[in-house]
């Protein structure tokens, strides 16, 4: 095409005319071969963004010197510049259209290393530092290190270096986050390793464990929201939609990830370990078995459903079946992993919760870097909704939206400590004794992450609200009937709309986001019980049974005729 210059690249071709890309390309010594880096091309009008990777591995455009945070410091002394009409006609070093495509004996790691996406330079660096809102301590402790709590017993929290990623404005981030998205390149195809930077920015990519989790659906409630609600701009982010059919995979590729880098280092590691409710069991037994680390798991006997009971047992992971509830497992597991040397992967483990995070800046792409008014979220141990505080503050933080959602943190009425402490203003907390409830993963007593909870519901404005049993299984079967097919977390999140839409404090056209945080196929068995109308204390107001009708086809027609209210 004369006149054109064409930049192949892996991910988006950048192509534009010679007089309108007026920048240099650059030859400096130290990339690593075939170095692959995002780039700005800065335009006579206007910016356009796009990935190069030219056959010479040594050429590249200033403005990605500039830009790229793996490179700070500008251009080098020894920097060798030569014009970029200059490159595309020199024949010595061709543009390949070809050099992209992985070799036949590469895998996706291979292929990263070679195009050098793995490791590049990185200035980013995180530490755990006290969770301590408002104090100062100079405590802190390296990502490396095997710890949980701070030296007064307080929670761990992960820090970054806000200064280091700040030299990089909000559409930087923005654009390069978009960039990763629906990519198969190793590790950003994940939701969580797309933000590698802000997640844990000094791992090497071939300590990271994935199967890609994270970039789950966002979808608009339309019949839901319209006939239940009153509201126009429903919304729900399905964290279920995931590989072992929860929200955990989006904490636990970050903590296994930490693990395996940990044993490479030498660690004396024997496996994993976590007290669970369900759904951290399966997500833990998955990714340690990707891993090859050995994965413990302390569950409650007889209260959990079977299908969160049979994923770790087919992960290979070693199952403890405990006559306790999950706060006595949970006791347990402290205990057994100070005498060895087992890493704890409860949410006691502050990692997990920069994984999480990353659904709150998923939700903020969904909608274009617009920001939701509502976001409601099911609490149980509560991690998760300091996850998503904290990821909506970070993009705040960084220049990537200038306000924050506000929260709403749905506890079980039967698990509900938080919400008692809502009423109360924040001014005590009492441990309870989590009564069964139908949203067992967060039948959760004594939370771990109490502290964090309401440090983020209170710099956001945040309420909390409950739901009984029968309004869960009730607000399940409705939102069942509309084409949700929801778990009963869900079903606590929902709830929790209902109730603030009834008393105005959601307004019709608010665009909300519901957090399902589990897939409603785990939940089979109380869904079965409700239709037949089992469960005790239950009416089953909306139950839907089978209809028994002969085999023939005047009893069917009359059935037809009486349920379609035909003539």
């Amino acid at each position: 095409m004369i006149g054109t210059t064409l930049l192949r690249g892996v991910g988006t071709d950048v192509a534009g005319t010679r007089d309108s890309l007026v920048q240099r390309v650059t030859h400096f010594e130290g990339l690593k071969t075939n170095a692959r880096l995002p780039l700005h091309i800065k335009c006579k009008k206007g910016r356009r963004r796009g990935d190069m990777r030219a056959t010479n591995p040594s050429l590249r455009v200033e403005a990605a010197i500039e830009t790229n945070p793996g490179l700070n410091g500008g251009l080098p002394p020894s920097a060798k510049t030569v014009t970029l009409e200059s490159v595309a006609n020199n024949s010595a070093t061709p543009l390949s259209p070809n050099s992209a495509k992985r070799h036949a004996d590469e895998n996706i790691r291979d292929e990263a290393r070679r195009q050098g996406l793995a490791n590049p330079p990185n200035t980013f660096s995180a530490k755990y530092v006290p969770f301590c809102p408002g104090i100062e301590t100079d405590e802190e402790y390296s990502i490396d290190e095997v710890v949980y709590r701070s030296k007064s017993g307080a929670l761990l929290d992960v820090q970054h270096d806000m200064a280091a990623l700040k030299k990089f404005d909000g559409a930087y981030w923005r654009d390069l986050f978009d960039s990763r998205v629906g990519k198969t390149t190793w590790p950003y195809g994940s939701g969580v390793w797309s933000k590698k930077e802000w997640v844990l920015p000094e791992i090497d990519d071939d300590d990271i464990v994935s199967v890609f989790e994270g970039n789950s659906n966002l979808f608009w409630a339309e019949r839901f929201g319209k006939e239940i609600v009153g509201m126009s701009d429903l919304w729900v982010k399905h964290c279920g939609i995931s590989h072992t059919g929860s929200f955990k995979d989006l904490g636990m590729t970050v903590l296994v990830s930490q693990v395996n880098r940990l044993r490479r280092l030498g660690k004396p590691l024997l496996g994993v370990g976590c007290a669970s409710t369900g759904d951290t069991s399966a997500a833990l037994s998955a990714y340690c078995a990707a891993a090859g680390i050995p994965a413990i798991v302390f569950l409650p006997a007889n209260r959990i459903s079977i299908a969160q009971l049979v994923q770790p047992i087919a992960n290979g992971a070693l199952v403890l079946s405990m006559d306790t509830d999950f706060d006595g497992c949970m006791r347990l597991i402290k205990e057994v992993t100070t005498e060895l040397p087992i890493y704890l992967a409860n949410s006691l483990n502050s990692l997990r919760l920069e994984g999480q995070k990353t659904a709150a800046i998923e939700i903020l792409q969904q909608f274009d870097w617009e920001v939701p008014d509502w976001v409601i979220v099911p609490g149980g141990n509560l991690g998760n909704i300091y996850a998503f505080y904290k990821g909506f503050q970070m993009c705040k933080d960084l220049g990537l939206v200038d306000k924050m959602p506000r929260l709403v943190c749905a506890q079980a009425a039967n698990a509900n400590p938080l919400y008692r402490a809502y009423k109360d203003g924040y001014e005590s907390f009492k441990p309870v004794t989590a009564l069964p409830t139908f949203a067992s993963a967060i039948q959760i007593g004594d939370p771990v992450s109490i502290d964090r909870a309401i440090y983020a519901l209170q710099n956001s404005d945040g309420i909390v609200e409950e739901a009984s049993e029968e309004e869960i299984m009730d607000v399940c079967a409705q939102a069942d009937s509309r084409g949700m097919f929801t778990c009963p977390h869900t079903g606590v999140a929902l709830t929790a709309l209902l109730k603030l839409r009834k008393r105005n404090i959601i307004k019709p056209s608010d665009r909300t986001v519901v957090v399902s945080t589990a897939h409603g196929l785990k939940f089979t068995q109380s869904k079965v019980a409700y239709h037949s109308s089992e469960l005790p204390d239950i009416s089953s107001r909306f139950a839907n049974p089978p209809v028994q009708v002969g085999a023939d086809f005047s009893s069917v027609m009359e059935v037809l005729k009486q349920k379609l209210s035909l003539q």
